[in-house]
Protein backbone atom coordinates (compact mmCIF):
# COMPACT_ATOMS: atom_id res chain seq x y z
CA UNK A 1 0.00 0.00 0.00
CA UNK A 2 3.04 2.38 0.85
CA UNK A 3 4.34 1.46 -2.82
CA UNK A 4 1.10 2.17 -4.09
CA UNK A 5 0.54 5.60 -2.43
CA UNK A 6 4.67 6.70 -3.10
CA UNK A 7 3.79 5.87 -6.76
CA UNK A 8 0.99 8.07 -6.88
CA UNK A 9 2.67 11.23 -5.17
CA UNK A 10 5.39 10.94 -7.66
CA UNK A 11 2.85 11.03 -11.05
CA UNK A 12 1.11 13.95 -9.83
CA UNK A 13 4.53 15.58 -8.81
CA UNK A 14 5.75 15.07 -12.23
CA UNK A 15 2.60 15.98 -13.97
CA UNK A 16 1.10 18.53 -11.99
CA UNK A 17 4.65 20.30 -10.47
CA UNK A 18 3.75 23.58 -11.57
CA UNK A 19 -0.28 25.10 -12.81
CA UNK A 20 2.57 26.48 -15.72
CA UNK A 21 4.74 23.54 -16.66
CA UNK A 22 4.55 20.10 -17.48
CA UNK A 23 7.37 17.89 -16.23
CA UNK A 24 9.24 14.88 -16.35
CA UNK A 25 12.40 13.96 -14.37
CA UNK A 26 11.92 10.13 -14.46
CA UNK A 27 12.68 10.10 -10.71
CA UNK A 28 9.72 7.29 -10.54
CA UNK A 29 11.88 4.71 -11.99
CA UNK A 30 8.95 2.99 -13.91
CA UNK A 31 7.72 4.05 -17.43
CA UNK A 32 4.20 2.67 -16.59
CA UNK A 33 3.48 5.43 -14.32
CA UNK A 34 4.45 8.18 -16.49
CA UNK A 35 2.44 6.47 -18.99
CA UNK A 36 -0.78 6.08 -16.81
CA UNK A 37 -0.66 9.56 -16.81
CA UNK A 38 -0.77 9.81 -20.14
CA UNK A 39 3.37 9.84 -21.51
CA UNK A 40 3.73 7.89 -24.51
CA UNK A 41 7.17 6.33 -24.99
CA UNK A 42 8.51 5.00 -28.53
CA UNK A 43 12.13 2.97 -28.00
CA UNK A 44 13.30 4.86 -24.92
CA UNK A 45 13.25 3.14 -21.51
CA UNK A 46 14.25 3.82 -17.90
CA UNK A 47 17.60 4.02 -16.80
CA UNK A 48 19.78 3.88 -13.61
CA UNK A 49 23.22 3.32 -15.69
CA UNK A 50 26.16 5.63 -14.85
CA UNK A 51 25.70 7.48 -18.15
CA UNK A 52 21.89 8.70 -16.12
CA UNK A 53 22.15 12.52 -15.88
CA UNK A 54 20.53 13.55 -12.89
CA UNK A 55 19.04 11.56 -9.33
CA UNK A 56 19.05 7.82 -9.91
CA UNK A 57 17.05 7.48 -13.25
CA UNK A 58 17.15 9.16 -16.82
CA UNK A 59 15.65 7.90 -19.73
CA UNK A 60 17.58 6.48 -22.39
CA UNK A 61 16.65 5.59 -25.94
CA UNK A 62 17.43 3.35 -28.74
CA UNK A 63 20.50 3.40 -30.67
CA UNK A 64 20.64 6.12 -32.90
CA UNK A 65 20.77 4.90 -36.53
CA UNK A 66 17.54 6.46 -37.63
CA UNK A 67 16.79 10.04 -38.83
CA UNK A 68 13.26 9.45 -38.67
CA UNK A 69 11.46 11.72 -35.88
CA UNK A 70 9.18 8.24 -35.15
CA UNK A 71 12.36 6.49 -34.49
CA UNK A 72 13.00 6.65 -30.89
CA UNK A 73 10.56 9.38 -29.35
CA UNK A 74 8.94 10.75 -26.09
CA UNK A 75 5.46 12.19 -26.25
CA UNK A 76 3.96 14.68 -23.63
CA UNK A 77 0.53 14.13 -22.72
CA UNK A 78 -2.11 16.77 -24.09
CA UNK A 79 -0.97 20.45 -22.69
CA UNK A 80 -2.30 24.28 -23.26
CA UNK A 81 0.87 25.57 -23.87
CA UNK A 82 2.32 28.55 -21.96
CA UNK A 83 4.81 30.69 -23.28
CA UNK A 84 8.51 30.80 -23.05
CA UNK A 85 11.03 28.54 -23.23
CA UNK A 86 11.21 24.35 -23.60
CA UNK A 87 14.57 22.90 -21.44
CA UNK A 88 16.21 19.55 -21.01
CA UNK A 89 19.16 18.05 -20.58
CA UNK A 90 20.76 15.41 -22.99
CA UNK A 91 24.05 13.27 -23.22
CA UNK A 92 25.27 10.90 -25.71
CA UNK A 93 26.20 7.15 -24.34
CA UNK A 94 29.73 7.26 -26.35
CA UNK A 95 30.78 9.05 -29.14
CA UNK A 96 30.40 6.55 -32.41
CA UNK A 97 27.89 7.66 -35.03
CA UNK A 98 26.91 11.00 -36.99
CA UNK A 99 24.40 13.71 -36.96
CA UNK A 100 23.49 12.56 -34.01
CA UNK A 101 20.56 15.23 -32.66
CA UNK A 102 17.25 16.00 -30.65
CA UNK A 103 14.31 17.45 -32.64
CA UNK A 104 11.12 19.02 -31.42
CA UNK A 105 7.50 19.12 -33.33
CA UNK A 106 4.26 19.71 -32.45
CA UNK A 107 0.99 17.84 -32.83
CA UNK A 108 -2.41 19.64 -32.81
CA UNK A 109 -5.43 17.83 -31.59
CA UNK A 110 -7.83 16.98 -34.37
CA UNK A 111 -11.41 15.33 -33.10
CA UNK A 112 -11.55 14.08 -36.54
CA UNK A 113 -8.48 12.19 -37.05
CA UNK A 114 -9.66 8.35 -37.65
CA UNK A 115 -7.51 7.08 -34.48
CA UNK A 116 -8.62 7.06 -30.82
CA UNK A 117 -5.51 9.17 -30.16
CA UNK A 118 -7.03 11.89 -32.28
CA UNK A 119 -3.58 13.65 -32.95
CA UNK A 120 -3.09 15.70 -35.95
CA UNK A 121 0.17 16.44 -38.33
CA UNK A 122 3.54 17.34 -36.88
CA UNK A 123 4.92 19.93 -37.00
CA UNK A 124 9.15 20.20 -36.84
CA UNK A 125 9.41 23.55 -34.74
CA UNK A 126 13.44 23.10 -33.54
CA UNK A 127 15.97 20.64 -33.88
CA UNK A 128 19.44 20.59 -32.27
CA UNK A 129 22.78 18.48 -33.23
CA UNK A 130 25.04 16.99 -30.77
CA UNK A 131 28.26 18.98 -31.47
CA UNK A 132 31.21 17.37 -33.61
CA UNK A 133 33.31 15.84 -32.92
CA UNK A 134 31.23 13.83 -30.65
CA UNK A 135 31.39 13.52 -26.75
CA UNK A 136 29.30 12.56 -23.81
CA UNK A 137 29.55 15.52 -21.73
CA UNK A 138 26.27 16.56 -20.19
CA UNK A 139 24.36 19.09 -22.64
CA UNK A 140 21.65 21.95 -21.40
CA UNK A 141 19.06 22.13 -24.19
CA UNK A 142 16.88 24.86 -25.05
CA UNK A 143 13.75 25.33 -27.34
CA UNK A 144 11.54 28.05 -27.70
CA UNK A 145 8.08 27.59 -27.97
CA UNK A 146 6.92 28.97 -31.35
CA UNK A 147 4.46 31.63 -31.39
CA UNK A 148 2.02 29.45 -33.27
CA UNK A 149 1.34 27.42 -30.58
CA UNK A 150 1.98 29.76 -27.71
CA UNK A 151 -0.66 30.84 -24.96
CA UNK A 152 -3.11 29.34 -27.80
CA UNK A 153 -5.64 27.64 -25.40
CA UNK A 154 -5.67 24.75 -27.63
CA UNK A 155 -4.29 21.38 -26.81
CA UNK A 156 -1.42 20.29 -28.61
CA UNK A 157 1.15 17.55 -27.59
CA UNK A 158 5.01 17.63 -27.36
CA UNK A 159 6.99 15.35 -29.66
CA UNK A 160 10.91 14.67 -28.84
CA UNK A 161 12.67 12.83 -30.90
CA UNK A 162 16.38 11.31 -30.82
CA UNK A 163 18.01 10.39 -34.77
CA UNK A 164 21.31 9.94 -35.70
CA UNK A 165 22.90 7.50 -38.26
CA UNK A 166 25.52 5.00 -38.02
CA UNK A 167 27.20 3.53 -34.68
CA UNK A 168 25.57 2.45 -31.62
CA UNK A 169 25.61 5.30 -29.28
CA UNK A 170 22.07 6.14 -27.41
CA UNK A 171 21.13 9.31 -26.02
CA UNK A 172 20.10 9.98 -22.47
CA UNK A 173 17.54 12.11 -21.47
CA UNK A 174 16.36 14.25 -18.36
CA UNK A 175 14.20 17.12 -16.71
CA UNK A 176 11.99 18.13 -19.08
CA UNK A 177 10.39 21.30 -18.55
CA UNK A 178 7.63 22.48 -20.82
CA UNK A 179 5.70 25.86 -20.12
CA UNK A 180 2.06 25.00 -20.20
CA UNK A 181 -0.83 23.36 -17.94
CA UNK A 182 -1.47 19.55 -17.86
CA UNK A 183 -4.63 18.63 -19.93
CA UNK A 184 -4.71 15.24 -20.80
CA UNK A 185 -7.89 12.84 -19.14
CA UNK A 186 -6.65 9.46 -18.29
CA UNK A 187 -9.95 8.55 -17.65
CA UNK A 188 -11.05 9.27 -21.11
CA UNK A 189 -8.45 7.50 -23.42
CA UNK A 190 -5.83 10.28 -22.47
CA UNK A 191 -7.94 12.59 -24.74
CA UNK A 192 -7.98 16.83 -23.85
CA UNK A 193 -10.05 17.78 -20.75
CA UNK A 194 -12.51 20.27 -22.42
CA UNK A 195 -11.38 23.28 -22.96
CA UNK A 196 -12.43 25.70 -20.12
CA UNK A 197 -13.05 29.33 -20.23
CA UNK A 198 -11.89 31.21 -17.58
CA UNK A 199 -10.99 34.93 -18.93
CA UNK A 200 -9.78 36.40 -15.23
CA UNK A 201 -7.47 33.30 -14.84
CA UNK A 202 -8.86 32.62 -11.27
CA UNK A 203 -9.24 29.07 -11.33
CA UNK A 204 -13.19 28.96 -12.04
CA UNK A 205 -14.89 28.54 -15.19
CA UNK A 206 -16.69 31.45 -16.62
CA UNK A 207 -19.65 29.47 -17.04
CA UNK A 208 -19.25 28.56 -12.82
CA UNK A 209 -17.72 32.48 -12.06
CA UNK A 210 -20.22 35.15 -11.24
CA UNK A 211 -17.74 37.50 -11.77
CA UNK A 212 -15.86 35.99 -15.07
CA UNK A 213 -14.11 39.73 -15.36
CA UNK A 214 -12.76 39.88 -11.64
CA UNK A 215 -9.96 37.81 -10.64
CA UNK A 216 -10.96 38.70 -6.60
CA UNK A 217 -14.56 37.42 -7.33
CA UNK A 218 -15.99 34.11 -8.23
CA UNK A 219 -19.23 32.97 -6.27
CA UNK A 220 -22.03 34.79 -4.96
CA UNK A 221 -24.33 33.39 -2.14
CA UNK A 222 -27.86 35.43 -1.66
CA UNK A 223 -29.93 34.85 1.61
CA UNK A 224 -32.64 34.46 2.18
CA UNK A 225 -33.46 33.87 -1.69
CA UNK A 226 -31.99 35.59 -4.97
CA UNK A 227 -35.42 36.42 -6.14
CA UNK A 228 -36.78 37.71 -2.43
CA UNK A 229 -36.35 39.56 0.78
CA UNK A 230 -36.84 38.57 4.19
CA UNK A 231 -38.68 40.96 7.12
CA UNK A 232 -37.86 42.02 10.05
CA UNK A 233 -40.20 43.66 12.67
CA UNK A 234 -39.47 45.05 15.56
CA UNK A 235 -41.41 46.04 18.77
CA UNK A 236 -38.79 49.19 20.39
CA UNK A 237 -40.57 49.52 23.97
CA UNK A 238 -38.17 46.66 25.42
CA UNK A 239 -38.45 45.88 28.29
CA UNK A 240 -41.87 46.64 28.30
CA UNK A 241 -44.20 45.10 25.38
CA UNK A 242 -45.62 48.33 24.96
CA UNK A 243 -48.58 48.42 21.83
CA UNK A 244 -46.94 45.38 20.58
CA UNK A 245 -47.23 46.02 17.19
CA UNK A 246 -44.30 45.30 15.53
CA UNK A 247 -44.32 48.33 13.55
CA UNK A 248 -41.79 50.44 15.27
CA UNK A 249 -39.04 49.24 12.72
CA UNK A 250 -39.91 47.11 9.67
CA UNK A 251 -37.45 46.43 7.54
CA UNK A 252 -36.50 44.14 4.19
CA UNK A 253 -33.31 42.08 3.68
CA UNK A 254 -31.11 40.52 1.40
CA UNK A 255 -27.39 40.05 1.14
CA UNK A 256 -25.16 38.94 -0.82
CA UNK A 257 -22.05 36.83 0.25
CA UNK A 258 -19.48 37.46 -2.71
CA UNK A 259 -16.33 34.69 -2.01
CA UNK A 260 -13.23 34.14 -4.40
CA UNK A 261 -11.68 30.84 -5.90
CA UNK A 262 -10.26 30.15 -2.15
CA UNK A 263 -14.36 30.59 -0.91
CA UNK A 264 -13.06 33.49 1.29
CA UNK A 265 -15.52 36.06 1.82
CA UNK A 266 -14.34 39.15 -0.19
CA UNK A 267 -17.03 41.14 0.89
CA UNK A 268 -20.87 41.29 2.04
CA UNK A 269 -23.46 43.15 -0.39
CA UNK A 270 -26.59 44.01 2.01
CA UNK A 271 -30.09 45.31 0.43
CA UNK A 272 -31.74 47.01 3.13
CA UNK A 273 -35.53 48.56 2.28
CA UNK A 274 -36.82 50.43 4.93
CA UNK A 275 -40.78 50.09 5.05
CA UNK A 276 -42.03 51.38 7.95
CA UNK A 277 -42.21 53.23 11.71
CA UNK A 278 -44.53 54.02 13.82
CA UNK A 279 -42.07 54.65 16.74
CA UNK A 280 -41.72 57.48 18.88
CA UNK A 281 -38.59 56.94 19.33
CA UNK A 282 -35.33 58.08 17.02
CA UNK A 283 -34.20 54.34 16.27
CA UNK A 284 -31.27 52.96 14.70
CA UNK A 285 -30.43 49.66 12.92
CA UNK A 286 -27.54 47.23 12.84
CA UNK A 287 -26.27 43.38 13.12
CA UNK A 288 -23.60 41.97 14.51
CA UNK A 289 -21.66 39.55 12.30
CA UNK A 290 -21.45 36.94 15.56
CA UNK A 291 -18.14 35.29 16.34
CA UNK A 292 -16.50 37.15 13.43
CA UNK A 293 -13.61 39.70 14.80
CA UNK A 294 -13.71 43.34 14.26
CA UNK A 295 -9.98 42.97 12.30
CA UNK A 296 -11.38 40.83 10.11
CA UNK A 297 -13.53 43.57 8.40
CA UNK A 298 -11.64 45.91 6.43
CA UNK A 299 -14.35 48.75 5.60
CA UNK A 300 -18.15 49.30 5.67
CA UNK A 301 -19.78 51.63 3.31
CA UNK A 302 -23.34 52.88 2.26
CA UNK A 303 -24.91 52.89 5.77
CA UNK A 304 -26.73 55.78 6.88
CA UNK A 305 -25.17 58.07 9.59
CA UNK A 306 -25.96 61.19 11.12
CA UNK A 307 -23.99 63.27 13.59
CA UNK A 308 -25.05 61.40 16.46
CA UNK A 309 -22.61 61.68 19.13
CA UNK A 310 -23.20 58.02 21.49
CA UNK A 311 -21.95 56.49 18.54
CA UNK A 312 -18.30 55.34 17.88
CA UNK A 313 -16.41 54.42 14.72
CA UNK A 314 -13.17 52.46 13.24
CA UNK A 315 -11.73 53.89 10.55
CA UNK A 316 -13.07 51.15 8.27
CA UNK A 317 -16.44 51.99 9.53
CA UNK A 318 -17.52 49.53 12.45
CA UNK A 319 -18.77 50.02 15.75
CA UNK A 320 -15.86 50.95 18.32
CA UNK A 321 -15.67 49.36 21.75
CA UNK A 322 -16.67 45.98 19.96
CA UNK A 323 -15.39 42.44 20.15
CA UNK A 324 -17.27 41.00 16.92
CA UNK A 325 -18.36 43.01 13.65
CA UNK A 326 -21.13 45.19 14.46
CA UNK A 327 -22.10 47.42 11.37
CA UNK A 328 -24.48 50.05 12.20
CA UNK A 329 -26.83 50.69 9.11
CA UNK A 330 -28.80 53.61 10.30
CA UNK A 331 -28.83 55.26 13.32
CA UNK A 332 -32.01 57.10 12.89
CA UNK A 333 -34.89 55.78 10.79
CA UNK A 334 -36.32 59.02 10.31
CA UNK A 335 -33.09 60.74 8.56
CA UNK A 336 -33.74 57.88 5.76
CA UNK A 337 -37.71 57.64 5.36
CA UNK A 338 -38.72 61.33 7.06
CA UNK A 339 -42.31 61.66 8.47
CA UNK A 340 -44.86 63.60 6.54
CA UNK A 341 -47.40 65.98 8.62
CA UNK A 342 -47.66 65.14 12.01
CA UNK A 343 -48.89 61.91 12.18
CA UNK A 344 -47.19 58.98 13.90
CA UNK A 345 -44.76 57.73 12.34
CA UNK A 346 -44.07 56.43 8.67
CA UNK A 347 -45.80 53.60 6.50
CA UNK A 348 -48.13 52.43 9.63
CA UNK A 349 -51.25 54.45 9.56
CA UNK A 350 -53.49 53.57 6.43
CA UNK A 351 -55.04 56.87 6.31
CA UNK A 352 -51.95 59.01 6.33
CA UNK A 353 -49.48 59.07 3.27
CA UNK A 354 -47.61 56.65 1.80
CA UNK A 355 -43.83 56.73 1.66
CA UNK A 356 -41.74 55.72 -0.92
CA UNK A 357 -39.61 52.85 0.42
CA UNK A 358 -35.97 53.74 0.92
CA UNK A 359 -33.51 51.55 0.14
CA UNK A 360 -29.58 51.54 1.52
CA UNK A 361 -26.94 49.05 -0.01
CA UNK A 362 -24.55 48.68 2.52
CA UNK A 363 -21.34 47.16 1.71
CA UNK A 364 -18.61 45.07 3.82
CA UNK A 365 -15.56 44.54 2.74
CA UNK A 366 -13.04 41.90 4.33
CA UNK A 367 -10.82 41.28 1.73
CA UNK A 368 -9.05 44.06 -0.21
CA UNK A 369 -8.45 43.23 -3.86
CA UNK A 370 -4.87 41.12 -4.05
CA UNK A 371 -4.75 41.17 -0.31
CA UNK A 372 -5.84 39.94 2.63
CA UNK A 373 -7.80 41.49 5.84
CA UNK A 374 -5.03 42.09 8.96
CA UNK A 375 -6.66 39.91 11.10
CA UNK A 376 -6.80 37.05 7.67
CA UNK A 377 -9.87 35.67 5.74
CA UNK A 378 -13.23 34.49 6.42
CA UNK A 379 -14.33 31.26 4.94
CA UNK A 380 -17.88 31.13 3.63
CA UNK A 381 -18.63 27.91 6.13
CA UNK A 382 -18.00 30.76 8.83
CA UNK A 383 -20.60 33.25 7.00
CA UNK A 384 -24.21 30.99 7.92
CA UNK A 385 -27.39 33.02 8.38
CA UNK A 386 -27.11 32.61 11.62
CA UNK A 387 -24.31 34.41 11.98
CA UNK A 388 -25.88 37.93 11.57
CA UNK A 389 -27.54 39.10 14.63
CA UNK A 390 -29.80 42.07 13.65
CA UNK A 391 -30.63 44.37 16.56
CA UNK A 392 -32.22 47.71 16.74
CA UNK A 393 -31.44 50.58 19.31
CA UNK A 394 -32.75 54.61 20.11
CA UNK A 395 -30.14 57.07 19.12
CA UNK A 396 -31.41 58.61 22.85
CA UNK A 397 -30.16 55.43 24.62
CA UNK A 398 -27.42 53.81 22.60
CA UNK A 399 -27.38 50.40 24.83
CA UNK A 400 -30.99 50.04 24.83
CA UNK A 401 -30.56 46.90 22.10
CA UNK A 402 -33.68 45.12 20.89
CA UNK A 403 -32.48 41.71 19.44
CA UNK A 404 -34.55 38.59 17.82
CA UNK A 405 -35.44 36.28 20.35
CA UNK A 406 -32.24 34.41 21.79
CA UNK A 407 -29.61 36.43 20.12
CA UNK A 408 -26.73 37.38 21.88
CA UNK A 409 -26.51 41.18 22.87
CA UNK A 410 -23.69 42.93 21.71
CA UNK A 411 -20.81 44.36 24.17
CA UNK A 412 -22.21 48.17 24.42
CA UNK A 413 -25.77 46.41 25.26
CA UNK A 414 -26.99 47.44 28.85
CA UNK A 415 -27.80 44.20 30.26
CA UNK A 416 -29.21 45.44 33.18
CA UNK A 417 -32.18 45.81 31.48
CA UNK A 418 -32.90 42.10 31.21
CA UNK A 419 -35.57 40.85 33.53
CA UNK A 420 -37.15 43.98 34.00
CA UNK A 421 -40.59 45.22 33.05
CA UNK A 422 -41.75 42.41 30.75
CA UNK A 423 -38.20 40.87 29.90
CA UNK A 424 -37.66 37.19 30.99
CA UNK A 425 -34.13 36.80 29.74
CA UNK A 426 -31.96 34.66 31.69
CA UNK A 427 -28.04 34.40 30.14
CA UNK A 428 -27.54 30.89 31.64
CA UNK A 429 -29.85 29.50 30.28
CA UNK A 430 -29.17 30.70 26.70
CA UNK A 431 -32.54 33.14 27.01
CA UNK A 432 -32.94 36.81 25.60
CA UNK A 433 -35.44 38.95 24.51
CA UNK A 434 -38.65 36.56 25.49
CA UNK A 435 -41.04 37.60 27.92
CA UNK A 436 -42.15 34.44 30.80
CA UNK A 437 -44.26 33.08 28.05
CA UNK A 438 -41.32 33.51 25.24
CA UNK A 439 -43.40 36.26 23.23
CA UNK A 440 -40.20 37.77 21.54
CA UNK A 441 -39.84 41.92 21.02
CA UNK A 442 -38.85 41.26 17.36
CA UNK A 443 -39.61 38.60 14.34
CA UNK A 444 -37.44 37.74 11.45
CA UNK A 445 -39.89 36.21 8.49
CA UNK A 446 -38.05 34.68 5.53
CA UNK A 447 -40.75 34.44 3.19
CA UNK A 448 -41.69 38.27 3.54
CA UNK A 449 -44.25 39.97 6.10
CA UNK A 450 -47.22 42.35 6.45
CA UNK A 451 -46.96 44.34 9.01
CA UNK A 452 -49.88 44.95 11.45
CA UNK A 453 -51.36 49.04 11.62
CA UNK A 454 -50.73 51.29 14.11
CA UNK A 455 -51.83 50.20 18.28
CA UNK A 456 -52.94 46.90 16.73
CA UNK A 457 -50.96 43.96 18.65
CA UNK A 458 -49.49 41.54 16.43
CA UNK A 459 -51.51 38.86 18.66
CA UNK A 460 -54.79 40.31 17.67
CA UNK A 461 -53.61 40.54 14.28
CA UNK A 462 -52.31 37.34 13.31
CA UNK A 463 -54.55 34.96 15.12
CA UNK A 464 -51.87 32.08 15.72
CA UNK A 465 -48.89 34.13 16.74
CA UNK A 466 -49.19 33.87 20.37
CA UNK A 467 -49.49 29.82 20.13
CA UNK A 468 -46.28 29.64 17.65
CA UNK A 469 -44.29 31.97 19.93
CA UNK A 470 -45.60 30.35 23.63
CA UNK A 471 -44.61 26.84 21.95
CA UNK A 472 -40.78 28.06 20.63
CA UNK A 473 -41.89 27.79 17.18
CA UNK A 474 -43.05 23.96 17.29
CA UNK A 475 -46.56 24.72 16.59
CA UNK A 476 -48.25 26.92 13.44
CA UNK A 477 -45.00 27.62 11.94
CA UNK A 478 -46.85 29.06 9.18
CA UNK A 479 -48.78 31.77 11.73
CA UNK A 480 -48.07 34.54 9.34
CA UNK A 481 -49.45 32.80 6.01
CA UNK A 482 -52.94 33.95 4.48
CA UNK A 483 -55.10 31.20 5.40
CA UNK A 484 -58.32 30.75 7.00
CA UNK A 485 -58.60 31.49 10.69
CA UNK A 486 -54.88 32.97 10.55
CA UNK A 487 -55.06 36.47 10.42
CA UNK A 488 -57.56 39.86 10.74
CA UNK A 489 -57.32 41.61 7.56
CA UNK A 490 -58.47 44.79 8.80
CA UNK A 491 -56.15 45.16 10.81
CA UNK A 492 -53.28 44.50 8.45
CA UNK A 493 -50.96 47.81 6.65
Amino acid sequence: MKKILFSLIIVLSMAFSSKAQVTLNFESGNRAIEQGNCWVFGSVSYSNLEFRINGNWSGRTNQLTNPAITASWIKTPWILPGTGNITMKARLENASGINRGVVLSYIPYNPDAPTSHKEGVPTTFATYNFPTPLNIWIQDLTFTLPPAIANSQESYKILISFVGQGGNSRAFVDDIVIPGTYNSDPSNGCLPLANVEDADGDGVADADDAYPQDIHRAYTSVYPSANGFGTLAFEDLWPNKGDYDFNDVVVDYQINTVTNASNNVVELIAQFKLKASGAGFKNGFAFQLDGIETDKVISVSGNSISNASNISFTEGGLENGQDFANVIVFDNFFNVMPKQGSGVGVNTNPDAPFIEYQTLTVRVIMINEGTTAPGGTVNIGQITPGVFNFYIFSTQQRSREIHLADRIPTDLADTSLFGTGDDDSDASQGKYYKTSNNLPWAIDVLQGFEYPTEKNSIDNTYLKFNTWAVSSGNSFSNWYTDQPGYRDVQKIY
